[in-house]
């Protein structure tokens, strides 16, 4: 039986524990943790606003969603997003996981850096993201309770170097591709019509957020 952290318990089942298995004999511990900790910041969130969703697809998509920045998933022309997309497909589709079960994994795990999406989709595609943005960016840090958060990073430590450590993981993992990292465009026009907009930059967010460490 897994340990529960804020009454959050990882699924007791045989692909939950083999997703744990493949994620940590994969990844750094950095990430192993990370993604640990996404899976439990989404629990909370999706607990705290009451909404229903399948804690395995949930624990599917948070472990996954780092996948494409490890060597054994990183591809020359994708998106990193993609690849850990793409490994968690192939992962679940060959437990026989239903594809709309799958497809919603994928999505997740492919917009979990897209900002302002995710919220208005299925709760997993949310959660996913809700919880990748508590962990790296801060985001709603105030809605968790101290103990919330004292309790997750005891049981999924996170470093006092963690900020600078998951900067450059993220470069480690696509800095080789830069193309892929072309975002919203958006931006481009402000930036092309209003002289005083600045651009926000992602680091100085992680840097800036309200996690001591």
């Amino acid at each position: 039986m897994a340990t529960a952290v804020n009454e959050v318990s990882i699924p007791d089942s045989k692909i939950a524990r083999e997703i744990t298995e493949l994620v940590r004999d994969t990844e750094s511990p950095l990430l192993f943790h990370h993604s640990s900790r996404v899976y439990h910041w989404g629990a909370l969130a999706g607990r705290r606003k009451g909404l229903r969703f399948d804690p395995e697809l949930l624990y599917a998509g948070a472990m996954f969603h780092d996948m494409g920045l490890t060597h054994q998933h990183r591809s020359e022309h994708d998106r990193f997003e993609v690849d850990g997309a793409n490994a968690a497909r192939d992962f679940l589709r060959s437990r026989g996981i239903p594809q709309q079960d799958v497809d919603t994994v994928w999505t997740a795990i492919a917009l979990h850096t897209t900002p302002g999406i995710p919220p208005h989709m299925h709760p997993v595609v949310a959660l996913v993201t809700a919880g990748v943005e508590m962990d790296v960016l801060g985001f709603a840090y105030a809605d968790y309770t101290q103990a919330e958060r004292e309790a997750v990073v005891h049981a999924h430590p996170r470093s006092a170097s963690f900020k600078e450590d998951i900067i450059q993981a993220f470069y480690d993992g696509f800095g080789h591709k830069p193309e892929t990292t072309f975002g919203t465009v958006n931006a481009d026009v402000l930036a092309d019509k209003d002289p005083s907009f600045k651009r926000r930059n992602f680091c100085s967010v992680i840097r800036e957020s309200a996690w001591q460490g």
